[in-house]
Order: structure tokens, then sequence, then C-alpha cells
């Protein structure tokens, strides 16, 4: 090892030893100190380049610093940045007329984080639940599914079956009803009077992205139309482009009563989150029962607003569409190499790894070395979600860089 080499590594440890002493070990980083982003590549501290294969869990669709969505960031930082919604502000309304129509409906309700826009979707579930419903006081029930993940709030790890998520963390809300993922007819059979909402992921990203079985969205949407109860749609990580249609949901031609949105829709400059429904499920909340001091903010509505038109042409979701089925096919072809099981919905795929070959940690470490950036899920997966502004090209390195640490 050369002296350059070990005062990098030096210079490295320094950083995480001064992070580990000093931020609460909540996570559990890869080892790696990332100082720069452009596009789909971040540099290191040192100047090591990585392919950012995890995208911020998708709040990095459009990459790192995307200049159109740096632009309306600083046009708006140079005028005004917040201002809470005890006054209007002259960003929010072309923001939410915006978003309201790429999503079909009549209201947002502005949030930051997607867990806020969670616990803002349960609590309008629930309000609808009694005040247009009729479903007797404090008796409203959601129907959720088992391996879902929708943030990390108290009401939601309270729902979870991961036992890392609900540790320690109780006594837990009640309220909630647990049924398999993918499986329509246990939703149905759990459905009773007092049921406001099924709330779902369309795939279930944190859980390795697991997909249902075909013509599962459409059945719930069935199912609950004919039942009288909100069909709710946790799209923060599935919407947006990632899958190569503007939301999940659209794989089936299903829409939901109500979309949840966040991750992507800050253009990985800030939180932004939103609550997107028609008036007769949204216009339930009244001044006062809700709100965020940051919500809404102008600077986050500049962002959100440009987002949304460059959702609008259509071009991000058609290249994740493309680029995923030459990612799926390049992935495929290491199934029976170390790879047991691939799945891919456009440009997002979990990939199970051989427990013969590692863990999935262990292989996302190995990447690292060969200057890729990819994150484990539930022991044995490897999660790749690399901006939509990725080449081709770039794909084929990664997945070679795959190959080669799976190599015997």
């Amino acid at each position: 090892m050369t002296s350059a080499t070990t005062a990098v590594d030096s210079a490295m440890a320094r950083i995480i030893a001064d992070e580990d002493a000093h931020v609460a070990h909540n996570y559990h980083p890869l080892p790696v100190v990332i100082s720069r982003g452009e596009g789909a590549w971040v540099t290191d501290v040192e100047g090591r380049r990585y392919l950012d294969l995890l995208s911020a869990y998708s709040a990095l669709n459009f990459g790192h610093g995307h200049p159109a969505i740096v632009a309306a960031a600083h046009e708006q930082l140079n005028r005004l940045t917040l201002t809470s919604r005890a006054y209007h502000n002259d960003a929010l309304g072309p923001f939410a007329a915006a978003l309201a129509a790429l999503c079909g409906k009549d209201l947002v309700l502005p949030m930051n984080t997607g867990a806020e826009a969670v616990e803002t979707g349960i609590k309008v579930a629930r309000a609808w639940g009694y005040r247009v419903k009729g479903i007797a006081a404090d008796r409203a029930q959601v129907i959720v599914a088992h391996g879902n993940f929708h943030g990390r709030t108290t009401t939601i790890v309270g729902f979870s079956d991961d036992p890392d998520a609900r540790a320690d963390f109780g006594p837990f809300a009640p309220g909630f009803v647990h049924v398999p993922f993918g499986d329509a007819a246990a939703i149905e059979a759990a459905i009773t009077p007092e049921t406001a909402a099924v709330l779902i992921e369309p795939i279930q990203g944190e859980a390795g992205v697991v997909l249902p079985p075909e013509g599962y969205l459409r059945a719930v949407r069935e199912i609950c139309t004919r039942n009288n109860v909100l069909f709710i749609a946790d799209e923060i990580q599935s919407g947006l482009g990632r899958v190569g249609e503007t939301f999940a949901c659209d794989r089936e031609g299903v829409v939901p009563d109500v979309y949840l949105l966040g991750k992507a829709l800050g253009g990985g400059i800030l939180p932004v989150s939103a609550v997107v429904a028609d008036r007769e499920v949204l216009g339930v909340i009244q001044p006062g029962e809700h709100g965020s001091t940051f919500g809404g903010n102008p600077l986050a509505a500049a962002v959100g607003l440009r987002v949304v038109e460059m959702l609008q042409t259509g071009e991000f979701q058609t290249r994740a569409k493309a680029l995923g089925e030459h990612l799926e096919a390049r992935l495929d072809a290491l199934v029976g190499h170390g790879v047991t099981a691939v799945r891919v919905a456009g440009l997002w795929a979990g990939v199970d790894i051989d427990p013969a070959f590692g863990t999935g940690r262990e292989i996302a470490e190995r990447l690292i070395g060969r200057g890729v950036l990819v994150k484990d899920t539930h022991g044995q997966t490897i999660r790749i979600a690399p901006p939509l502004v990725v080449r081709a090209t770039e794909l084929d390195w990664a997945v070679e860089q795959l190959k080669l640490v799976l190599a015997p």
C-alpha cells in the first residue's frame, strides 16, 4: 500500500469516524463518503467516481443536480422560500394545479416527507369514513398488506410486520387489518362496514421490488368501488416515472382514490410530498384539522412544479420503460450465476443473491470497489434504481461489475 493510498483511506476513515461519533446510529451506511453528484454519477471525497444505482431510494429519479430543477430552485431561492400556510404564496397554486392535473384529480394537500403523506392519507381516510361513509366514531379500519413499508412514524411502524421497524416502539395505534400482498380475495374477505380504506404499495419497494400478480390492482380497484372503500396507492417510491409509467397503477390502467407522493417530487433537492385526491375525498379536511409549517412552501412548490412539467412530456416514462427492458435482459442472464431471481418494473429491479456468493450487504460492499453503488435489503436482495437519465452503456457496465463480483 502506497503512502498516498494510506492517506486517502485515513481521510475517509476520519470522516466516517466523526459521523459515527456524533450522528445517531439509525442507519448503517455503506463505507463510501460522497461529496459531489452529477447526473447518474457521484464522486467521493477523494475523487473516486461511482455510478449511483440507488437514486436515494428514487428521490433522485432525474439525477443529481438536474439543470432544469436546479434552475427552478435558484430562481425561487432569490425571491421567497417560506411563508407558512398562514398566508398565500404565488408558487403553491400553480404547483397544485399542475400536480392535480398530472394525477387526474381535483385537490392537493402538500406535505414534506413520504411518511407525512402516509400519515395524512390515513387521517383523510378516517375523516372520510366518519363524515361521508358514516362509520361509527373511532371504529374506522384501514386494510394494509404484509411486507409493507410506508415510513417510520409510530403509527406506520405499528402496522408493519418487520420486527426491526416495530420492536420496542409500541404501544401502537389500532385500526389496521393485515392481509397478504398480492391477494385481492384476502382484501375482499377482510372488508367490513367499518373499513374506510385499503392502503397498499402497487409495488413493494423496501421489500425487494416485489411485484403483485397481473390483475391485482384492477381487482383491488373493483373491490374498493363495489364496497364503498377508498383505494389509497402509496406511490412514494414507485411513482413519478420510475416504472416506465407516470404511476405504477398505470401499469394496469387503474386510478386509485388517493395518491400518496413524495421522494422524486422534490427533484433530489428538498423533501416534497403530497396527498392527491378528488374533492369529495380530500375536501373532508377543514381548516385547523391538519397542517405543516413547511408543507407547500414556495421553494418546494417551485421545485415540484418543475418536476411535474418534466413528467408532462412523457420523456422520462418512455426512457425508464426502454432502459428497464434493457436492464432486465442483462440481469436475467445472471440467474443461476450468483443470482437466484430478478424482478423488474421499469428502471427498478430487485436482485436476489445466491447465499453461496454472499449476502446482499457483502455484494454491495464489493461493488463499491468496482465503482457501483447499490443497496441491500432483507438480507439477500440488492435494489437497483438508477436515475432515469442513466445511459444503456452505463447499465451494461454496471451489470458487468456485478457479474465480476459474483464470479466464483
